[in-house]
């Protein structure tokens, strides 16, 4: 492939974006913590002085869920940093607006199925598509660019709450381009970063004084511990490229939930179906079956499958398999992307309810997940990021740990392919 670069972007939890997907993922913690069965598809806007949370949610009646809305949002946001009048967006005196009303009961009825009074399996809660990636690049299965930007967002957070640099303030960008040289990354040819800021540093008022400082500082505490040895003499920086960058957040800009959805998956690396994740519970399948083809990807990768791998699984709203699996190796299949498509469908239990059980989805977990990535971290709460199927993929796909030996025979006999299986 020779030399090409490609770039990855990330966001801070400050961003008005972002704010937006913590609030509604907070709340849907909130509902799952009363009802574990709550359905949940809220959305928050965000502007100067302003939250407004609207959306639909449908909880058991018997179980009185009573969720003080005002505090939710407000405890997020005072979470986030913007806990000051001079932050301009401060938690205390924001107005929190909100309409949420009940689901819909046509959705509610293609979800809930049942027949002749009998529960039966949960449908899918919305047509679409679903795409899960993964790569051996990096320890965490993620594409280079997209994590090192992740962990350069994160790093900004660390050093702004720990007081490392206290002139910062919430809201913040990362960008990353990385050189490949056929196929594998090879060094950082630029780096990014734009972050909110005090009006005034150690003392100086002065942009050009100030912006000196900045670059100085995140180069040494941000970048640096972050990025290694990929940086070399050749790297190109961008700190705050307009020279200053004090007002940020919800009053620099409005937010939405569901607006950095490459931010939230793989950095462009991976396709994208479109359906964002924040606020929505798991029976709603752009966000669970999302999750569940990442597992799927990961452990592919780790079992010696392939070098990297991409998945799709489609649905149609009240059904429960999903109407089609695909399986794509990008050429760097041990075996043919179909015979792996056939032990995934073996392996993996693609029902909104076999997502649900396997992962185990009905907790209060999703706040955390809306910042910073949903996937390629180190929580315990991530289930979708274990590799624990490796075994039952080797042994669904014929290897069993035999990979390289299996793959001359049979490589022979079938050409690799991508890979379309009914579930």
């Amino acid at each position: 492939m020779g030399k090409y670069l490609f770039t990855s972007e990330s966001v801070t939890e400050g961003h008005p974006d972002k704010l937006c997907d913590q609030v509604s993922d907070a709340l849907l913690d909130a509902y799952l913590a009363q009802d574990p069965e709550a359905h949940v598809a809220i959305e928050t806007v965000t502007t100067t002085g302003m939250v407004m949370v609207l959306g639909e949610v449908k909880t058991d009646p018997c179980k009185e869920v009573n969720i003080d809305v005002d505090r939710v949002v407000r405890d997020t946001v005072r979470d986030i940093g913007y806990s000051s009048p001079e932050f301009g967006f401060d938690a205390s005196s924001i107005s929190v607006l909100s309409s949420i009303h009940d689901q819909s009961a046509d959705i509610n009825q293609g979800v809930c199925r049942t027949s002749k009074g009998k529960k039966l399996a949960t449908g899918a809660g919305d047509q679409g598509l679903m795409f899960g990636y993964a790569t051996d690049e990096t320890p965490e299965y993620m594409p280079l660019p997209l994590i090192t930007a992740q962990k350069l967002a994160l790093q900004l957070a660390k050093v702004r709450k720990d007081g490392t640099l206290p002139w910062l303030r919430p809201d913040g960008k990362t960008q990353v381009t990385v050189e490949y040289e056929d196929g594998k990354p090879k060094r950082f040819d630029t780096i990014v970063v734009s972050t909110q800021h005090a009006p005034v540093i150690n003392g100086e008022t002065d942009d050009a004084k100030i912006h000196a400082i900045i670059e100085k500082e995140i180069k040494s505490k941000v970048i640096k511990p972050v990025c290694g040895k990929l940086l070399d003499a050749k790297t190109k920086y961008f700190i705050n490229p307009t020279g200053r960058f004090v007002v940020g957040g919800p009053c620099g800009d409005s937010g939405l939930t569901g607006r950095k959805i490459i931010v939230d998956t793989y950095g462009g690396t991976g396709r994208h179906g479109g359906g964002a994740f924040s606020g929505k519970d798991p029976t709603k399948v752009d966000r669970s079956a999302a999750y569940m083809c990442r597992y799927i990807a990961k452990n592919i990768v780790a079992a010696g499958l392939a070098k990297q791998v991409e998945v799709q699984a489609a649905y149609a709203i009240g059904v429960v398999h999903p109407v089609s699996v695909m399986i794509d190796t990008k050429g760097t299949g041990a075996i043919p992307d179909d015979d792996i498509a056939d032990a995934v469908c073996k392996v993996f239990d693609l029902s909104p309810d076999g997502i649900i059980e396997t992962l185990d989805l009905r907790r209060p977990i999703y706040k955390q997940t809306a910042a910073y990535g949903h996937f390629g971290r180190k929580e315990p709460d991530f289930t979708w990021e274990k590799v624990d199927k490796v075994d039952d993929l080797r042994k669904a796909a014929g290897v069993n740990g035999a990979v390289k030996e299996k793959t001359k025979a049979k490589t022979k006999a079938k050409p690799k392919s991508k890979a379309k299986a009914s579930a």
